[in-house]
């Protein structure tokens, strides 16, 4: 009898695991990588996390990690480890920076097609893959230079091997399964601090102790699985701490602490804040949501015991969704980590209709789901370039985007309309291949669209100064800190009255560089003998530039940034 104490046993391994896996491999790499370098990084995010790990390179020091010569202590250094052999592989390049999260989407695709092939059969499995790399927020945030991927990655690969872990029968594929949870749950902390076992630990308890699922978590190879992860997650935190006396304060107390629990980090949002973005983020499945969560736990609480494993997923989902919310630092990135999961359960339903005599008819609802979205963003493309001013977008700028965003609007109506006839007239594999080309179709023109989108950066500006500045000249910016010029510019630079995202609270040095400096110190280098270069947002040059008495050269600007000197 088939029961959660006693699981079927799992079907031997076949040959188109190792087939699939170079597939889907092949599929979504070209889909994630494709155009990855084709538009600069964008200020502030992509600049600090290529910054830190340029860096890391230029100093030799992979311990400490550094923003602008600053110690920088807001998340642990494995995603700028990874970047930085990227670099040191690749250069300096956006696509180097960007390969990243990349190669973490990749990653989460695989293991999502693995865990669900598992759980549900080969169908399942691709289905599901499918499922999360064609969703509109895991194929942006996999092109973006963020943590928010690898540690998604890290946190679903976590429950996975426990979910998986824990209907294998005592033994090696056990025991392996659950070093897998340690060990990812490891650099997960190495990612992005506590919530790497925290959040996900929390998952799991709520899941064993409201469906009593304690029998089934032995054995979970406790004293060597601990010891696994205090091999890879504790040696960085020890040197850090080591080597940095104000480190535990700022990393433990504010990052963890204050950061969840007080408006510190100044990222505030609405309760239903991350409903919106869940909705939005799921796009093309976000109509399949409801009926693969309803028939995954059909009955209810009264077959929570039999259901138990589905709502192992619902657990995962619902925690992870109110603990972000009740934090008082929401982004968009955040949410990131339910999405494999959302993925297993749409990608196990899909898998049911593929099979059933009346499948098309079951996904009527997610179709009329998948129609409206495509339509909406559709119509909202098309206002953007037709009327710019409502976003605020420059004329010229609008011009540039109008054949992409027409084209990507064409796409979108052009599945809306056409998949839902699919379902019809050929079936269920016949409609989900036309929204996968839908949205592909709808990726690739945007990749081509990226660089013309506007995105406020000093590249230009930051290569001008490499290209002209010598040795000794002093380099500033002036009440901001732009974190990609420094990236692209390759080297520090001297900040005026402005502190940011700069932990300059934390490194006595750094404050007794003379690189931090106020008004009167400014005005005093400036009208000194030595070349000093300035960056400044133009919203803020109008009372500097307005000085009768301000003498400067105009070197360079953009749309949003200008460059100029004190010499010629």
């Amino acid at each position: 009898m088939v029961s959660p104490e006693n699981p079927a046993p799992t079907p031997p391994a076949t040959p188109s695991w190792s087939r699939d896996l170079l597939l889907l491999t092949l599929a979504f790499g070209a889909l994630f990588f494709f155009r990855l370098g084709s538009y600069p990084l964008s200020n502030p995010d992509e600049g600090r996390y290529a910054e830190i790990p340029r860096e890391m390179v230029a100093s030799g020091d992979y311990v400490t990690p550094r923003l602008n010569g600053v110690v920088y202590f807001e998340k642990p250094p494995l995603v700028y480890w990874a970047t930085a052999v990227c670099l040191k592989l690749f250069g300096p390049s956006e696509w180097s920076m960007r390969a990243t999260p990349a190669l973490f989407a990749l990653a989460g695709v695989l293991l999502t097609y693995a865990a669900a092939r598992r759980l549900h059969g080969r169908e399942a499995g691709l289905l599901a893959a499918t499922v999360l790399g064609t969703s509109i927020l895991w194929f942006a945030i996999a092109r973006i230079m963020l943590l928010d991927m690898a540690v998604s990655v890290l946190m679903g690969a976590t429950l996975f091997c426990f979910i998986l872990g824990v209907r294998e029968a005592p033994g090696a594929r056990r025991r392996w399964l659950f070093y897998g949870l340690y060990a990812s749950a490891a650099l997960a902390t190495l990612t992005k601090g506590l919530i790497g076992f925290l959040v996900t630990g929390a998952v799991m308890f709520l899941w064993l102790l409201i469906f009593n699922q304690w029998k089934r978590l032995r054995p979970l190879h406790l004293p060597s699985g601990i010891a696994l992860f205090l091999v890879i997650a504790a040696p960085w935190h020890i040197l850090a701490a080591q080597a940095n006396e104000t480190w535990a304060h700022r990393y433990f107390v504010y990052e963890h602490w204050e950061r969840f629990t007080t408006p510190a980090a100044s990222r505030p949002g609405a309760w239903h804040y991350f409903i919106w973005i869940v909705l939005a983020g799921l796009i093309p499945w976000t109509g399949f949501l409801w009926s693969a969560v309803r028939d995954a736990v059909r009955g209810g609480w009264a077959k929570k015991n039999e259901n138990a494993d589905a709502w192992f997923f619902v657990v995962w989902i619902a925690f992870i969704f109110l603990f972000f919310s009740k934090s008082h630092s929401k982004l968009a990135p955040y949410i990131v980590p339910i999405f494999p999961a959302l993925a297993v359960m749409i990608g196990g339903w899909l898998a049911q209709a593929l099979r059933a005599d009346d499948g098309a008819k079951r996904m009527r609802m997610g179709l009329g789901g998948f129609s409206f979205f495509c339509g909406l963003l559709a119509l909202a493309l098309c206002a953007v370039v037709v009327r710019p001013e409502l976003v605020r977008m420059p004329a010229a700028q609008a011009l540039a985007l109008q054949i992409p965003a027409f084209t990507m609007a064409g796409v979108l109506l052009i599945g809306g309309i056409f998949t839902p006839w699919l379902a019809r007239v050929r079936g269920v594999r016949a409609a989900v291949t036309g929204l996968v080309a839908t949205m592909v179709a709808f990726f690739l023109v945007l990749t081509f669209a990226a660089p013309d989108i506007p995105k406020p950066g000093t590249k230009a500006l930051a290569e001008i100064v490499t290209a002209r500045a010598k040795p000794g000249d002093r380099v500033l910016h002036y009440h901001e800190f732009f974190h990609d010029f420094t990236f692209y510019a390759r080297r520090t630079v001297d900040v005026v009255a402005f502190k940011g995202e700069l932990e300059l609270e934390e490194d006595a040095v750094a404050r007794a560089s003379g690189r931090f400096m106020d008004e009167p110190a400014f005005r005093k280098l400036w009208a000194g003998d030595g070349r000093v270069w300035a960056v400044v947002r133009n919203k803020d040059k109008g009372r500097l530039f307005g000085e009768a008495t301000f003498r400067y050269h105009l070197i360079g600007e953009t749309r949003d940034h200008t460059l100029f000197s004190n010499q010629p």
